[in-house]
């Protein structure tokens, strides 16, 4: 009975570690959008709700298909 014990918290701590890692990355894409993104039209509060509403898949989607246009569209500044 003991190994059981065992064996199923070493099983937790990573579903565990992997839960508070998506949980970080859903909140830093909340953050990201929410201070990033321009307020053009709706665009904004749209992808706020998407990603609030949808939860990992949101932020993921947002991740991939939104943030790198935004990012190519800011013009950086020339290195010295």
């Amino acid at each position: 009975m003991e190994t059981t014990s065992a064996l199923g918290i070493l099983m937790f701590i990573p579903i565990m570690l992997l839960g508070l890692a998506a949980t970080a990355f859903w909140v830093w894409m909340l953050i990201d959008c929410a201070t990033n993104e321009p307020s053009e039209g709706n665009d904004k509060v749209v992808w706020i709700l998407v990603i609030a509403l949808t939860g990992l898949i949101g932020a993921l989607i947002y991740y991939f298909v939104r943030r790198p246009k935004r990012l190519q569209g800011q013009v950086l500044p020339p290195p010295m």
